[in-house]
């Protein structure tokens, strides 16, 4: 089995329409999983990086949220663009997306 430099997991959790704390999946976070799964493919990046999907991470408010991990950072990604900038600069340079961190 490889080993992975990086592993994205991206919240998929689904509530109920009228829950209040919403999910991260009613906020696009299936079109966000697969776009970091596709950025990975096209980069011929699949040997070291996994795009993994994850149920509930506990931050709806925050959604869609993504964790990357050996290093734990969690972000809110909203658009395609966010995707593009985490995966240049946390996932091709080892840079911290700063504006895309959950605040604690």
């Amino acid at each position: 089995m490889p080993k992975y430099q990086y592993h994205i997991f991206t919240c998929l959790n689904e509530r109920a329409a009228d829950d209040p704390k919403g999910s991260c999946r009613a906020s696009g976070a299936k079109e966000i999983q697969d776009l970091f799964k596709k950025e990975v493919k096209a980069r011929g990046l699949t040997q070291t990086v996994r795009a993994n999907k994850a149920g509930c991470l506990d931050e709806c408010a925050s959604g869609p949220v993504v964790v990357i991990y050996p290093e734990g950072v969690w972000y809110s990604v909203k658009n395609k663009e966010d995707v593009l900038e985490i995966m240049n600069r946390h996932i091709e340079k080892g840079e911290i997306v700063t504006r895309l961190l959950i605040k604690e």
